[in-house]
């Protein structure tokens, strides 16, 4: 039962385009944890900047939490895990040479990841290379069994996988 408030709160963000905590610079997706903390993909400032909850004035550059942040590094091409807890500058690359515009993980740590020039949406055991394709893998279209450009996907606790 959501209840929205009739004005909205700028709660990221704010102070006009840029690259300072407090500014972004081409916001291309965003996360809401548990804990009411927004991460979000700061795309053309090549960074994700996290607020916490309250905390409107500005944001932290992070890597990875108390664990790891997987992101999808559509430029490059690949989907990077940062870890806080390793202390380096660089992330690791899980997958490489995909155009991947969303990722999600389900309860049982499979990384779904959609790729927008093969047009499918493929699920990956974490630590392996290989995967298996859930959606389409047909090619582009608009027919039951194909799909176009997947972007975004959510997977919820059943496994249903939302695109």
């Amino acid at each position: 039962n959501a209840k929205w408030k009739q004005n909205g709160v700028t709660v990221a963000g704010g102070h006009g385009q840029g690259d300072a905590t407090n500014q972004l610079y081409l916001p291309y997706s965003l996360f809401v944890d548990d804990n009411q903390t927004v991460v979000i993909a700061d795309c053309a400032n090549h960074r994700i900047i996290q607020w916490k909850n309250g905390d409107t004035t500005n944001g932290q550059v992070v890597a990875g939490d108390t664990d790891s942040l997987i992101i999808c590094d559509q430029g490059n091409q690949r989907v990077v895990r940062w870890s806080h807890r390793s202390g380096t500058t660089q992330g690791e690359i899980l997958i490489d040479n995909i155009y991947c515009y969303g990722i999600a993980m389900d309860e049982q740590r499979y990384l779904y990841v959609s790729d927008a020039r093969k047009h499918e949406v493929r699920r990956y055991q974490l630590g392996k290379k290989n995967y298996t394709i859930i959606a389409s893998g047909k090619g582009k279209g608009a027919a039951r069994n194909q799909l176009s450009i997947p972007t975004y996907l959510f997977v919820d606790r059943q496994q249903n996988v939302y695109l």
